[in-house]
């Protein structure tokens, strides 16, 4: 019984992830495709706080209602990283945080490091679950190696053909985080 009440938590848990990733990538997409319109329309930069936030919340909003009996199950998985060794731990929190802390250092190459943090978190996180919780959350390794393998993709992008337009490489880079996300969210649903 407990074995089967734990399978029923994992299938939960992973439908729930599938929803928040298939969200995030339709809120990624929605901004991403706003902002551009905004930037080919010189719209003041205050606009694409508004846009985002905004893209956030009418997606989220849209789909809370439908996960909020999840979202135990979401907390539940993210505290597993609660019993990690405290090495784990830090590794992880560079993994996630480190690529978007040195972005004041490097604001040119941001779209490659929000990529570098969104990949490396997502795939460490995967690593560390599969090793100290024997949970093998493939969706969330398929969002690190996706966002992973978009770097040099956009990198060779922006060096080659976009050299003049920075915000089609930028574009391009997100739109990578939500194919990723994407993907991941619909491999979680559909897996059996």
């Amino acid at each position: 019984m407990v074995i089967l009440q734990n399978e029923s938590q994992i299938i939960e848990a992973r439908r729930a992830f599938g929803i928040l990733f298939v969200t995030v990538a339709m809120a990624v997409a929605i901004a991403t495709i706003l902002t551009e319109i905004a930037f080919l329309n010189n719209t003041s930069l205050y606009y694409y706080a508004i846009i985002w936030l905004g893209s956030f919340s009418i997606t989220f909003g849209a789909v809370f209602p439908k996960i909020r009996k999840s979202i135990r199950s979401i907390q539940g998985r993210m505290k597993n990283s609660m019993k990690w060794p405290t090495n784990a731990k830090a590794i992880n929190g560079i993994c996630w945080a480190g690529p978007f802390a040195i972005i004041p250092l490097f604001p040119h190459f941001y779209q490659f490091l929000v990529l570098l943090g969104i990949g490396s978190g997502n795939f460490s996180t995967y690593l560390f679950m599969k090793r100290y919780n024997s949970a093998n959350y493939r969706e969330q390794m398929i969002v690190g190696l996706i966002s992973l393998a978009a770097i040099p993709i956009a990198l060779g992008i922006d060096m080659t053909f976009f050299i003049s337009r920075q915000d089609v490489a930028i574009m391009i880079s997100r739109i990578s985080i939500s194919i990723a996300y994407g993907v991941a969210g619909i491999y979680a649903l559909f897996r059996e």
